[in-house]
């Protein structure tokens, strides 16, 4: 029986791993397409001798795009930024880089693409992110009309960009912020009048397990009946964004203080904070917290896909462990 190849955009990013992990297990050969093939070196003891091929193709570059997707019987595009820089932009890497990938693969003649979005995508968003995704959406099935698409909420695991940046928060800032819209408002009981300063908790996520997503992915590919659709992955449980802080708190034994904070306040800090080479916040991404990070139903998900979604405090403890209390660095140490 001939194997199977498929071409993974992103192979050695943080959801990309985990993929080509899975998918080197079921028995397919894999060309990892990534910016720089020495860095991703560390994906070939995933699967067999010559198994796992990182090789460099930008999405911006058609002819390397064309390369990388030649002979393949699937394409996997997981390429996305969270943050614009240069000529790494929304536009450039989610619409047209993601149209450039499904062109091509129709042309090659593969047979299955997965793309991967961003659940909350929505071309009237008031965050660019958001509105970059629906129309890479757009672009992708204007391209390839069979196209599959993903839309994962905030995803963790091991190296996720959500929790552990709280946890590196943790360890050396006296506070968390919370995000809020209904914060600092007065509220009438029988001791008189308080203060409800967090409101209704901030906006609200349901994170994915990266494995869930990988495992989501890797059924589409193998099952032709689950092809062509749009599916929203979110885990088993909603969380305000005070919650999740409380969480990160709760698996960490770090003592911080919650503090509320206004979206304005929000906007003003994140002016500052997006001029640092990787930054820690960014104006859009304010944005795109004024709304809710959920899956609202309507669209098939990890149940329709066979797959019982992983509880956030199954896996957290797992990898959090490394901003517990025990790990604070002394003022003045060197890292």
């Amino acid at each position: 029986m001939a194997r199977r190849l498929v071409t993974v955009f992103g192979g050695s990013g943080f959801i990309g791993r985990t993929l080509v992990r899975r998918l080197a297990a079921q028995g397919w050969v894999v060309r990892a397409a990534v910016q720089d093939p020495t860095a991703g070196e560390f994906l070939k003891p995933m699967g067999d001798v010559g198994q796992v091929t990182p090789l460099r193709a930008d999405i911006t570059d058609p002819a390397a795009v064309a390369m990388a997707v030649a002979g393949a019987d699937a394409v996997v595009n997981l390429v996305g930024i969270l943050y614009e820089r240069g000529a790494r932009s929304f536009e450039n890497i989610h619409v047209k880089g993601a149209a450039t990938v499904a062109a091509a693969a129709k042309a090659a003649g593969v047979a299955k693409l997965v793309h991967v979005s961003a659940l909350g995508a929505d071309k009237n968003s008031e965050a660019a992110y958001a509105r970059s995704k629906a129309a890479g959406e757009e672009a992708v099935l204007t391209a390839f009309p069979g196209a599959t698409i993903i839309r994962p909420s905030v995803v963790f695991g091991p190296d996720d960009d959500f929790f552990n940046r709280f946890g590196k928060m943790a360890m050396v800032s006296p506070v968390l912020p919370v995000f809020t819209a209904d914060g600092f408002k007065p509220v009438c009981g029988d001791g008189g009048v308080s203060i409800d300063l967090f409101g209704s908790g901030g906006p609200i996520f349901q994170p994915v397990h990266v494995g869930d997503v990988a495992a989501a992915i890797a059924n589409v590919l193998d099952d032709p009946r689950l092809a062509g659709k749009v599916y929203e992955l979110g885990g088993p449980r909603r969380y305000s964004m005070k919650e999740i802080m409380e969480l990160v708190l709760q698996v960490t034994g770090q003592e911080c203080r919650l503090m509320p904070v206004p979206f304005g306040l929000g906007m003003i800090q994140a002016a500052f904070l997006q001029l640092m080479p990787k930054p820690m916040l960014t104006r859009d991404q304010v944005r795109l917290m004024k709304t809710d990070n959920v899956v609202r139903g309507g669209k098939p998900g990890l149940a329709e896909l066979g797959i019982t979604p992983t509880a956030a405090e199954a896996i957290l403890p797992l990898y959090m462990n490394r901003y517990g209390k025990h790990n604070r660095r002394p003022t003045g140490e060197a890292a």
